[in-house]
């Protein structure tokens, strides 16, 4: 098996991140990279002590909310939440530094990318928001999509 290239490397991290999530609808992962090395690691799911949504059940299945819309009817944090919040908990800049995600962020986790002062995005699953990739490439922001 050959070598993995840094890239390759970082998204096999994020992909296997991604098994922690609790989400029953969409497993994402991320993970915030400086320097080749991993500043922080986030999944989707519940805000830590609260009960998962594998075991209390999907709001968004129950109430038959379509993907990408009212983000704010979910028990859940999006995995580029979570690595932000658990950077700034353990108190570590993440400012210049590369995400790596599963899945492209949406308009909300772009807004908060930006104002973290993320500089690359790498994902490899597509998620239809044409204002997140609007504002990312407004910021500055260079978006990898990755075919690995």
């Amino acid at each position: 098996m050959p070598r993995p290239s840094w890239t390759e490397y970082f998204m096999d991290i994020t992909k296997l991140v991604a098994l922690r999530s609790t989400c029953m609808r969409r497993k994402v992962g991320a993970v915030l990279v400086k320097d080749k090395r991993i500043l922080a690691s986030g999944y989707n799911g519940a805000p830590s002590g609260l009960r998962h949504c594998e075991d209390v059940g999907c709001l968004r299945k129950d109430s038959a909310i379509p993907s990408g819309t009212r983000q704010e009817l979910c028990r859940g944090l999006h995995a580029e939440q979570n690595v932000i919040l658990q950077a700034a908990y353990h108190g570590i800049s993440i400012q210049g530094s590369d995400l790596f995600c599963t899945t492209k962020p949406c308009v909300i986790c772009s807004k908060m990318l930006i104002n973290a002062g993320i500089k690359r995005i790498f994902y490899e699953e597509g998620y239809d928001d044409p204002l997140s990739e609007e504002m990312l490439q407004e910021a500055g922001i260079e978006l990898t999509r990755l075919s690995l």
